[in-house]
């Protein structure tokens, strides 16, 4: 399968990325000794494996994963197998991870899973699972912009270039009739990508007009002064949309399903958990932020942006297909062929399981 050309910069970073530059990102947190996620004296080892090494970003789309970790639950099922963690900024660190063996299973966006899957030309990872839905939005300085159409002529910041946040925004543009060239991000709408904690910053100096931006970064800009202009759920059919996954390694998949399978488990527990106990979940990803980062969300941030967030198991696998669509139209991506990204059998087979409805690929399943 050809490679993309698109998302070339992005695709770059992957590909050139060393895995030193991983301290950079987090990398290394596993390292930390948290006290609820001992293994227990005797516990059966799964897979006769020592350690289970998960990935995420310190991010509130990522709850299922701070959760899961804050409150010990990967532990729990993993047993005798030791639940090891890293924690990254940016999606092309995640997947160089992935794929050099430093890290078994991590959750993740909805591009940087595309653009691993195609870059390996269909051989490097799977999406095993959904954990989120919403939490993006288009936020703005109210003195420049009122209205949508007042977007046009100002400096709208993104995360990334080809990120899943950059890919909307400039789907977003397209739809209103604007042009802007993708990789420069010139045109009718100046789009300025900036990391997610330098945006408050460039805000603050008027370096930005507004953010189209995941949370907690929007709700930071709020706390600013910015005024949420759009919500991008509102986008999509009853308002669902991936923004992050759960993605594994084939070999680690083809080698220890049963580890797999008890991560997954520990998925569909946690985000029950936190579905059910809304207020609690909150304050356990506050402090797992905390323990990560040094530094907890003050409540005017965590409140507004744990509420635009939709914990879920399903992996949405519709809406990514989209996503690929909008990046295809964009000129970041050539068309790719995703065929085979999903192995959701697990996921199925843990909801089954738990009494709760089986989710679908799609028709992008692996055969």
């Amino acid at each position: 399968m050809p490679a993309t050309t698109a998302l070339r910069r992005t695709l770059a970073a992957i590909t050139a990325l060393p895995l030193l530059a991983l301290a950079g990102c987090g990398y290394g947190s596993q390292a930390q000794d948290d006290t609820n996620q001992q293994v227990v004296a005797g516990a059966k080892k799964i897979d006769g494996l020592d350690s289970v090494r998960i990935g995420y970003f310190g991010n509130l789309t990522h709850a299922t994963a701070l959760v899961g970790r804050n409150e010990g639950l990967f532990q729990k099922e993993l047993g005798g197998t030791k639940a090891e963690y890293a924690t990254f900024n940016a999606g092309p660190s995640e997947i160089e991870a992935l794929n050099s063996g430093s890290i078994d299973i991590g959750w993740i966006g909805p591009s940087p899973a595309i653009n691993g899957y195609v870059k390996s030309g269909g051989k490097n990872l799977r999406i095993i699972g959904g954990s989120a839905s919403g939490g993006v939005k288009l936020v703005v300085n109210p003195e420049k912009i009122r209205t949508l159409d007042d977007v046009k002529g100002k400096k709208i910041a993104t995360p990334q270039l080809g990120n899943t946040q950059d890919v909307a925004f400039l789907n977003w543009i397209a739809e209103q009739g604007w042009k802007v060239d993708a990789e420069s991000g010139k045109g009718d709408v100046s789009v300025v990508r900036t990391d997610n904690k330098i945006t408050p910053d460039a805000y603050k100096s008027g370096s930005v007009d507004g953010a189209w931006v995941p949370e907690p970064t929007a709700s930071k800009l709020v706390a600013e002064g910015a005024k949420v202009l759009l919500d991008e759920a509102d986008l999509w059919p009853d308002k669902k949309f991936v923004i992050t996954n759960i993605i594994v390694s084939q070999s680690f998949l083809k080698d220890h399903p049963k580890a797999v399978e008890a991560v997954l488990r520990a998925s569909v527990k946690t985000n029950a958990w936190i579905n059910a106990n809304p207020d609690q979940a909150k304050a356990s990803a506050n402090a797992q932020l905390k323990v990560d980062s040094g530094k907890e969300l003050p409540a005017e941030v965590l409140d507004p942006a744990w509420e635009s967030i939709q914990i879920t198991d399903d992996p949405l696998a519709a809406t990514l297909n989209t996503e690929a669509d909008h990046a295809v139209k964009a000129g970041l991506l050539d068309q790719p062929d995703l065929n085979g990204i999903y192995d959701l059998a697990l996921l199925n087979k843990v909801l089954a399981a738990e009494g709760k409805p089986t989710v679908d690929d799609a028709g992008l399943g692996a055969q």
